[in-house]
């Protein structure tokens, strides 16, 4: 059975799953029928985060546009536009033995793609989550349902894996922003054009 959190709970990942190394982490989501009329494209992103919560370089900044860190830690399988469909929309696989050193903390995101412009906000989106899944075994570890806490909100920092003496953990963030993807990018110390 999946552990499955509540906003704001941190829970070990590595520490009762000894030799856990490879997991994916899916995101899935739907959208709500009385939508604006243009697509939702919701995407997901994974900042790998130094001891100062900021990404050391823009190297460190996984979404479509940057598929794979080249510590081949952390790779995004690729953007789903539409988010139709059962399952996880969006995957991000990670290999926590390959992590450099100098990340602390992988925080995951999803914002939704030209969200000013089309009129769209977290109101409009139900059924958000995100889970953790050992590659290995293709176990569901952990599972944290986003519930409907948000309106107005484009961005949403969904949770992130972080060190904790030697061991790796999960935290279930949930925080929305506003701005999308340029405001978390700020968050976390990436200049955007």
């Amino acid at each position: 059975m999946p552990i499955s959190l509540s906003k704001g709970q941190k829970v070990d990942l590595t520490k009762g799953n000894p030799g856990l190394k490879s997991i994916m982490v899916g995101l899935g989501w739907d959208v709500n029928t009385f939508d604006s009329g243009a697509d939702f494209d919701l995407d997901a992103a994974a900042f790998m985060l130094g001891a100062n919560g900021k990404c050391p370089t823009e190297k460190e900044f996984i979404f479509y546009g940057n598929l794979e860190h080249a510590s081949e830690s952390v790779k995004h399988m690729g953007d789903n536009l539409t988010g139709e469909g059962e399952g996880d929309d969006e995957e991000i696989h990670v290999d926590l033995s390959k992590i450099p050193a100098n990340v602390e903390r992988v925080a995951f995101t999803v914002t939704i793609y030209e969200a000013e412009s089309r009129r769209q906000n977290f109101g409009q989106v139900s059924n958000s989550y995100i889970r953790i899944v050992d590659q290995t075994t293709g176990t569901e570890l952990i599972r944290y349902d986003l519930g409907e806490d948000f309106s107005i909100e484009t961005a949403i920092v969904v949770g992130e894996l972080y060190r904790h003496n030697g061991e790796w953990k999960f935290n279930a963030i949930g925080s929305g922003f506003q701005g999308g993807l340029a405001a978390l990018c700020g968050h976390y110390g990436i200049q955007v054009a």
